[in-house]
């Protein structure tokens, strides 16, 4: 005999056979997010630490900044994420005398950056003693070496210097190995397109060493923190080190030309480059007839800029005519300005040939910007540009038609729908199944 409880259970499997039945599969789909993640390389950071004399100063929670700067390493080497390859530089490590050229030389790996043995890592942190310059410039010119390391192989296929990497500068005071300024040093790093970021962490940190630390971590665009206690350091430190292993759109860096002539081919993409005041950048992208262009710029001020600026992007033929343009303008103090446009290319190619239906346009791509600057700030190297490009299907396209631009989302949905009804249809046969038994008791 079929219980209630049979028949609603039996009922209950067949909606959830119909669901997952209707649901697309693809085994590609499967096999996709592991084969991209055993290609892809892993996060790199690299911890710089200040062991100058002036980290003997006890002024933290009681403790000198050494102890507590030691407590916090020890914290965030035990929660650092497997997939982070850490490694860590000192400076004014191992030179105590006043001469200023071996002093300001005083920076080295104290562990590599590669996979963490906690243990040995943390061994090597317990040996340090406050002794020291504080030569800022050459360590963060030898932690960026360290972390380019291992990748010049990679570079010629394009895979090179793909992943995070970031720098986590702590220390207590202003670098005393001028004129080597660690700004102009981050400013440096930023324009050789290897897409590295310094956050800066201060510890007590006087007015000085707030804007210069701030300067530094600006220029490459990371951030700055002001440090007061232990657990403020360990669980700064251990948030950017986290923040190392999500997943980010790894910009590729370019150089723009002078003239749409000389400009680099781009394809859909993130692309980094350096622009100087008042200058104009000229990039190259490829249209098919019904493909639409849709392309954004974005100039960061990461030094003082005058009032009154702008930013200007043109979407220009080969022979200079204008065909769109997006612009932006601001007044006052800003981060970063942006504009966009979109450009869809017609397709009126069905009376063509074949061959020459698959001619793509070539777009010129024109970035501008109206900055200036105070006579006393440097203008070079250029202000960091962000290029976004994308190049779609447009809104006349086949695929379009079809999918109604959700793609398989579709296909969720129709199941979801499918099931319901029919969830709903055995659902009324059950309250009338239930009716009729009851009535016959």
């Amino acid at each position: 005999m079929i219980t209630r409880k049979r028949l609603a259970t039996g009922a209950c499997a067949l909606v959830a056979a119909l669901s997952v039945g209707l649901l697309p599969t693809s085994a590609a789909a499967d096999d996709g997010p592991a084969a991209a993640d055993s290609a892809k390389e892993s996060p790199k950071v690299e911890l710089v630490l200040d062991v100058s004399g002036s980290m003997r100063a006890r002024d933290i929670d009681g403790q000198s900044r050494m102890a507590a700067a030691k407590q916090a390493f020890n914290e965030v080497l035990d929660a650092v994420p497997q997939e982070v390859r850490l490694g860590i530089r000192t400076l004014g490590a191992d030179y105590p005398g006043q001469d200023r050229e071996r002093g300001c030389k005083d920076t080295r790996q104290l562990y590599p950056v590669g996979p963490l043995d906690r243990t040995e890592a943390k061994t090597a942190v317990a040996t340090l003693a406050p002794t020291g310059w504080t030569p800022i410039g050459p360590a963060l010119l030898g932690a960026a070496d360290d972390l380019k390391k291992g990748e010049a192989a990679k570079g010629a296929d394009g895979q090179g210097g793909g992943a995070t990497k970031r720098i986590v500068l702590i220390t207590d005071g202003e670098d005393t190995c001028a004129p080597l300024d660690p700004c102009e040093v981050a400013r440096n790093i930023a324009a050789q397109g290897i897409h590295l970021v310094i956050d800066t962490l201060g510890l007590v940190p006087d007015a000085k060493t707030r804007r210069q630390l701030t300067c530094i971590a600006e220029a490459t665009g990371g951030t700055y923190t002001s440090v007061h206690r232990t657990e403020e350091l360990s669980g700064r430190v251990r948030q950017l080190v986290d923040r190392a292993a999500d997943p980010v759109v790894t910009p590729v860096a370019t150089n723009g030309a002078e003239r749409c002539a000389d400009a680099p081919t781009l394809e859909p993409g993130l692309y980094t480059d350096r622009q100087v005041f008042g200058a104009h950048r000229f990039y190259k992208v490829n249209v098919l007839p019904g493909q639409e262009l849709r392309a954004s710029v974005s100039i960061s001020a990461d030094r003082a800029v005058n009032n009154d600026y702008g930013v200007l992007l043109r979407a220009v033929t080969t022979h200079g005519r204008e065909i769109v343009r997006g612009s932006e303008a601001g007044d006052g103090r800003t981060d970063v300005i942006s504009t966009g446009l979109r450009y869809p290319k017609k397709d009126d190619t069905a009376a063509l040939d074949d061959d020459t239906k698959s001619a793509a346009e070539t777009v010129c791509l024109q970035v501008s910007n109206s900055f200036s600057a105070p006579p006393s700030v440097k203008t070079t190297p250029g202000m960091p540009v962000e290029l976004a490009i994308d190049v779609v299907d447009g809104p006349g396209a086949a695929s379009d038609v079809a999918s109604f631009g959700l793609g398989r989302g579709w296909w969720l949905l129709g199941a979801l729908v499918l099931a319901g009804f029919l969830g709903g249809l055995l659902f009324g046969w059950l309250s009338r199944w239930r009716v009729a038994v009851w009535r016959t008791n």
